[in-house]
């Protein structure tokens, strides 16, 4: 209602306008029309009655009716003086499209965004010319060519405030019909997702190939020097072969890393369902470990209710979790002296359980933190390869836990240790 009457508004005070415009043209006109019939009334071949009625008559007829140059321009003027019916039927038609969607007219002036386009874009406005806000040259450029030429389709990569990709399609709305001439739809279908695959899909390549490279060049440098210079001397052989043990146990830990983290992603919309007690599962866990982690001078501290704490999940993935997040806590916070695995009734909205493992060693600084769980990142990429890490344990984890619907936090400061909280539903 509200847009209806701004809108009856706008169309009065242009009309208004126009008539002012049509009178003050043609002032010298209606003044030799007026002087003729004053001379008509005074000469008696006119009743003055008449006269003034005639007079009326022609301005009227002087007001309403457009000249040959206005009518050229009415038809010139796309949306911006069409009727608030084709307004609104462009409106529908906009909100009706999946994508972001903009309106412009003959003057490259936003009409209209649909709500796609305004969370996109929103710094984009109604009323301004799309040059304002949306500096991007090839996209001007293409709106200028559909205008001669048709239907335009680019690419465009905008990188502040944050890297995005868009395909932008230009397109004349109804071509050849004079009411809508120079009205283009710009139609902007987001790309930033597959580009983003792309590049996660390459950097991973790159690196799996990088960390097998490593191990692999290592284990070929042995085998020829025991084939060579090495091959009767017994104290070297046994050096070597242990050394080729632990980097073929390197490349195979890496493989299974590999295979695990892609039978994971193959499930990653399907949530499971079985029951799952997650103190039996920390006990498992510790046990396995303990060992390890006393040999490391960080013992393992438990602190698990009673009762057993069930949700729906997948047994082997969250044994995977703790797993994980024990062996990490192990390698790179043992010189805090303990690693604390609890579990918790969560206050958290939406969450019913928090599982948490926490170290007091070096921690981590602010700027890495929300990295961690990239594949192959590490902190200090030396100091991992001699720990045995893979830069894959925190992928899987994260994966795990968004496969279950939970959420997984991250908490760590230099100095302070690290904790990371698993929060899952029942």
């Amino acid at each position: 209602m509200a847009d209806d009457v701004q809108q009856s508004a706008v169309a009065a005070r242009t009309w208004i306008g126009r008539v002012r415009g049509r009178l003050l043209g043609r002032t010298l006109l209606l003044l030799a029309i007026g002087l003729m019939l004053l001379s008509l009334s005074g000469l008696q071949l006119l009743a003055p009655w008449v006269g003034v009625l005639a007079f009326v008559s022609v301005v009227l007829l002087v007001a309403i009716v457009p000249d040959t140059a206005e009518s050229a321009t009415d038809a010139g003027e796309g949306t911006a003086d069409a009727s608030p019916a084709f307004a609104e039927a462009i409106r529908l038609f906009a909100d009706a499209l999946p994508d972001p969607t903009i309106i412009v007219d003959r003057r490259s002036v936003i009409v209209h965004l649909n709500a796609e386009a305004r969370r996109h874009f929103p710094a984009v406005v109604d009323g301004n010319p799309i040059a304002f806000t949306m500096r991007f040259p090839p996209l001007l450029t293409a709106i200028e060519r559909a205008r001669s030429s048709g239907s335009q389709t680019i690419e465009m990569h905008q990188a502040v405030p944050t890297e995005t990709w868009y395909r932008a399609t230009v397109a004349p709305l109804w071509p050849g019909q004079p009411a809508n001439d120079g009205v283009l739809v710009i139609s902007l279908q987001s790309l930033t997702e597959g580009k983003r695959l792309e590049s996660l899909r390459t950097d991973f390549i790159a690196n799996a190939s990088h960390e097998l490279r490593t191990p692999l060049t290592s284990l070929v440098g042995f085998i020829d020097t025991l084939l060579g210079p090495a091959a009767n001397d017994r104290a070297a052989r046994e050096r070597f072969l242990g050394l080729m043990q632990a980097q073929a146990g390197r490349m195979s830990k890496l493989i299974d890393d590999l295979l695990s983290l892609s039978r994971i992603e193959m499930r990653q919309h399907v949530r499971p369902t079985a029951p799952v007690d997650l103190v039996s599962l920390a006990r498992e866990v510790a046990e396995a470990l303990g060992k390890l982690a006393v040999d490391a001078g960080a013992p393992l501290r438990l602190d698990l209710p009673d009762a057993p704490v069930v949700v729906a999940g997948d047994r082997d993935e969250l044994y995977e979790v703790f797993e994980n997040l024990v062996e990490n806590a192990i390698k790179y916070g043992a010189e805090g002296g303990a690693i604390d695995i609890a579990v918790a009734t969560s206050n958290r909205p939406g969450f019913d359980i928090v599982a948490t493992v926490t170290d007091y060693g070096a921690g981590v600084a602010a700027e890495h933190v929300p990295r961690l769980t990239e594949r192959f990142y590490r902190v200090d990429a030396e100091s991992s390869r001699k720990k045995k890490g893979t830069g894959l344990g925190l992928a899987i984890v994260k994966h795990i836990v968004t496969r279950h619907q939970g959420q997984l936090t991250i908490r760590s400061q230099p100095g302070q240790g690290t904790r990371v909280e698993v929060l899952l539903r029942r």
